[in-house]
């Protein structure tokens, strides 16, 4: 089943504040997915894990998001969409608490397989209830205001969390993001708009969209592209530490260089998507492959690695830009559906990704790591080829 998206009157002003509660929860649920990147380290130290086992907390919310996904819509059409949206940010509030207070690494497991359901279930229905927020010749530029969060928190968020976890500790990290998240409830409890449900039309169904030759192959694509990008994104505070051997102040300016690089990416992405989008998903990866490779052989030189992050953190954020612009090519027809079923295969991709990554990390050494993401990102490139598989009949 497929919720039509039909949008509802309400003054623009409340309308565009809920955009704008929309964008921080965005934010919220990045900084929180992500966070643990830039903290891996201590965490693994203060939970008596490896390496490789903490790069499990990235990993499980992606299972969890994978499962939040497929079944969101069939359960969020049965209730008011904004009471939906209120429920998941409480769950992302829960989440961080426990992550904060865990006291083994179970229990830090089970925090992140909360915020897993949060993350799954936000992006799922995030596009369709812009759709519902503001008219038709709106929804690209309300889509932008929301997107805004994304990379807001990309380029802030692991500089932010390594800066501050050497100061007061990762636990402090997570405990300064919870007033926030509840300002975000507040804000949302403001803003958001009733949204009932609304009628449903029939369709084969989220999973059904995978029997359409052109979907598989681009959920082939997708998955394969941020297995590759997660294998090694998950780990570079590992490496930068064992080969690069930074300070914590590096540390936090390299991943600042690399989420500021972000905008260019999201930005460079944008401009060129109307006329190059297949060759974005093509070379895209192929790209980012080389980069990472880039990445092991100058992994001793500061300012070799510095460039080279750089240019990392543009290409990884081009990314997700382009694939969200194929939903509407590719599923133009079940963009609700679509758009929850490139969620699990990217959720389900970085849980692969970076348990892939962490496993090679444990077993035989960084450089594997990356060699082994770099080698995912030339099959994803070679899946999409020209763009002919993924276009549709």
């Amino acid at each position: 089943m497929s919720i039509e998206t039909l949008p509802i009157a309400h003054s623009d002003r409340q309308n565009w504040s809920a955009i704008g509660a929309m964008s921080l929860c965005v934010a919220m649920l990045i900084t929180a997915e992500f966070m643990p990147v830039s903290l891996l380290t201590p965490i693994a130290s203060d939970l008596g894990a490896t390496d490789g086992m903490a790069g499990l907390a990235i990993s499980i919310s992606g299972l969890f998001a994978v499962i939040s996904s497929l079944s969101i819509v069939s359960i969020a059409s049965r209730f008011d969409r904004r009471h939906v949206l209120m429920g998941l940010t409480i769950v992302m509030l829960a989440s961080l608490l426990l992550i904060a207070e865990a006291p083994s690494f179970t229990v830090l497991m089970l925090a992140r397989a909360l915020l897993g359901i949060v993350i799954g279930g936000f992006w799922s229905l995030a596009t369709a209830t812009v759709m519902r927020l503001v008219p038709a010749r709106s929804v690209p530029k309300a889509l932008g205001v929301m997107y805004t969060g994304n990379a807001a928190a990309t380029a802030f968020a692991a500089p932010l969390g390594s800066y501050l976890g050497g100061m007061i500790g990762w636990r402090g990290v997570f405990w300064l993001l919870a007033p926030v998240v509840v300002l975000n409830f507040v804000w949302q409890w403001i803003s958001l708009p009733a949204m009932p449900p609304q009628r449903e039309k029939a369709t084969g169904g989220i999973l059904c969209l995978l029997k359409r030759r052109n979907v598989a192959y681009a959920m082939a694509g997708v998955m394969f592209t941020f297995a590759g990008a997660f294998s090694a994104f998950t780990y570079l505070r590992p490496f930068l530490e064992m080969r690069t051997h930074v300070s914590v102040l590096q540390l936090s300016f390299l991943l600042l260089g690399l989420g500021l690089a972000g905008f260019i990416g999201t930005s460079g992405a944008s401009s060129t998507l109307g006329k190059h989008l297949y060759r974005l998903l093509r070379w895209l990866p192929l790209a980012l492959s080389v980069v990472t490779l880039g990445l092991l052989a100058t992994g001793t030189v500061f300012w070799g690695v510095a460039i080279a992050m750089i240019a990392w953190g543009a290409l990884n954020s081009a990314i997700p830009v382009a694939w969200s612009a194929w939903i509407a090519k590719g599923i133009h027809d079940d963009p609700e559906n679509g758009g929850g079923l490139i969620v699990a295969a990217i959720q389900l991709s970085i849980m692969l990704g970076a348990a892939f990554g962490g496993l090679l990390l444990d077993h035989v050494s960084i450089g594997a790591t990356f060699v082994g993401g770099a080698i995912l990102l030339v099959i994803a490139s070679l899946i999409v080829g020209n763009g002919e598989r993924i276009k549709p009949a």
